[in-house]
């Protein structure tokens, strides 16, 4: 190869950094001749080689990686690289097959299937609740002093406001901020701890309202819905394993989607 790709000695190999390179693109070109090999083979056949996806954190962490298990004992010669992260990730650039993305698409050169849209609902803790008041109208936000949990990917920017219905739209309402965050699991733990109103996906909070920890309020204002996408860099040539894996994500969140 014209680059030393291992430092031996007498005790242990290990992979120089030339190495590591060869080796992680020898996987992938494995994999692709793999998927070449398995064109025209059975559908049912097992997936093989390596699987990089991307999607937000807590949508991995309620729903896709408890279901993961049973394609993985299906699927044994899978390896599966499971990226959560709420940043939009560069597929091209950091080598994602496909990722989840919440919310509107920003780049058009993307391919995009449409999962359905993930309800939002408005919450509080039970006793940020007793501190302020229940809010039965939008202008008890203000009447009554609300604060909010502003969330932003980037700390410093200009928060959105608290979101609500109108007659040909939504609207945004300026409310005083307890804080600022760029976490979704801060965003909900803020409000977990009573330190403001948030507005977050009723999937990530269900159980949370279950428990009684956060109580909904403001049902018939809740904000938009977010639009949900299965993405990838490009429609030609998806493998087999890409093209399977993105049908079970999309069985797997039927149910959270309307």
């Amino acid at each position: 190869m014209g680059a030393t790709l291992l430092h031996r000695t007498t005790r242990s190999v290990q992979l120089t950094e030339d190495g590591r390179t060869f080796y992680t693109r020898a996987l992938d070109l494995l994999a692709e001749a793999q998927d070449m090999h398995s064109m025209f083979a059975n559908n049912g056949a097992p997936l093989r080689g390596r699987l990089r996806v991307d999607m937000p954190t807590e949508l991995a962490k309620t729903v896709v990686i408890p279901a993961l298990a049973q394609l993985l004992d299906i699927n044994p010669e899978l390896e599966l690289e499971l990226s959560s992260t709420d940043r939009r990730v560069d597929l091209v650039q950091e080598g994602f097959d496909c990722v989840i993305r919440l919310g509107p698409l920003l780049d058009d050169a993307l391919v995009a299937r449409s999962l359905g849209k993930l309800r939002m609902i408005n919450a509080a803790s039970p006793g940020y609740l007793a501190k302020y008041g229940i809010p039965r109208t939008l202008d008890d936000l203000s009447i009554q002093g609300h604060q909010m949990i502003h969330y932003t990917p980037t700390l410093g920017a200009r928060p959105t406001g608290w979101e609500y219905p109108e007659v040909d739209g939504y609207a945004s309402l300026a409310l005083p901020g307890a804080m600022q965050v760029n976490n979704v699991q801060a965003y909900h733990a803020a409000g977990l701890a009573g330190i403001g109103l948030i507005q977050a996906g009723q999937l990530a909070l269900a159980h949370h309202i279950e428990s009684g920890h956060l109580v909904e309020i403001l049902h018939d204002l809740r904000p938009e819905p977010l639009p949900a996408w299965l993405v990838v860099a490009h429609r030609r040539n998806l493998s087999p394993r890409v093209r399977a894996f993105m049908a079970w994500m999309e069985c797997v969140l039927e149910p959270y989607f309307h």
